[in-house]
């Protein structure tokens, strides 16, 4: 869609917009690749494509920081999809018993369903099941919602330093104790 108006309207970034979804795509074939080897051997995959996420946030924040033509090399260098894409193959395998964390309508829209379903009475053998997956996307939702509440402040008060609290993030959760995520 939004390659289709920088197409109409003329405005920049029709490169980035025809590039971000192949180089996403091998982003994720080369992330699965890479977690499998670091699985084989013996070696923490999650802990990994964090740190390459984070370091990609940070040449972002520090060495691009805010992107205002869709043309330059800094937007067609692809950093931040190629952030997205490790953050997509990284929930999907390691953390795929977790809510999404990169696609808030579909978590939104199992909220939706799963209210549905408790108000219309669900099946009590289904109910735990149901209560559980809404709890768990419930704070997934408020968590992102809280996420963007602070951003939208972070970027009134400070237009360049919003680019500081996604890597600072990610370098916290490098500090959480290990375990396995996917058993969540």
């Amino acid at each position: 869609m939004t390659l289709g108006a920088a197409l109409v309207f003329g405005t920049t970034g029709v490169i980035a917009k025809l590039l971000a979804l192949p180089v996403f795509c091998i982003v994720i074939l080369l992330t699965s690749v890479l977690s499998l080897h670091l699985k084989l051997t013996g070696r923490r995959a999650i802990v990994t494509l964090l740190s390459v996420k984070l370091m990609l946030f940070t040449i972002a924040a520090v060495i691009h920081g805010p992107v205002s033509n869709g043309d330059s090399p800094s937007a067609i260098g692809m950093t931040l999809v190629t952030a997205m894409a490790i953050q997509n193959g990284l929930h999907r395998a390691h953390l795929s018993k977790l809510p999404p964390t990169t696609l808030m309508t579909g978590t939104t829209t199992q909220i939706m369903i799963d209210l549905a379903d408790l108000l219309s009475g669900t099946e009590t053998d289904r109910l735990r099941e149901v209560k559980e997956r809404l709890r768990r996307m419930a704070t997934s939702l408020l968590s992102f919602a809280i996420g963007c509440a602070t951003a939208a402040f972070a970027f009134a008060a400070s237009p360049s330093w919003r680019f500081v609290v996604p890597p600072a993030l990610v370098g916290l959760s490098l500090l959480a104790p290990s375990g396995t995520p996917s058993e969540a």
